[in-house]
């Protein structure tokens, strides 16, 4: 495994804690969050349940998570929703 792939490794572990530590927010209200993809400084989620298509979704997406997966991953620039 080379030093790249390590470091991608902690990235998606790091992602994938951020997701967690706001889940519980989102289960409140009947939506939740699945990971799609980690690519170098960009992170693709799909939001789910509720989430999907509220229109508080961009909020949370910019304020809620990708704030949250900043602080836990400083190296991730843009959290991305996809459907």
């Amino acid at each position: 495994m080379t030093n790249k792939d390590l470091k991608h490794e902690e990235t998606v572990t790091k992602v994938l804690n951020a997701l967690e530590s706001i889940r519980p927010f989102l289960n409140k209200d009947g939506g939740d969050i699945e990971l799609i993809d980690v690519q170098e400084h960009k992170v693709l989620v799909k939001l789910i349940g509720n989430c999907n298509g509220c229109p508080m979704s961009f909020s949370t997406m910019k304020l809620g998570v990708e704030n949250t997966v900043k602080q836990f991953a400083p190296e991730i620039l843009e959290v991305v929703a996809v459907e």
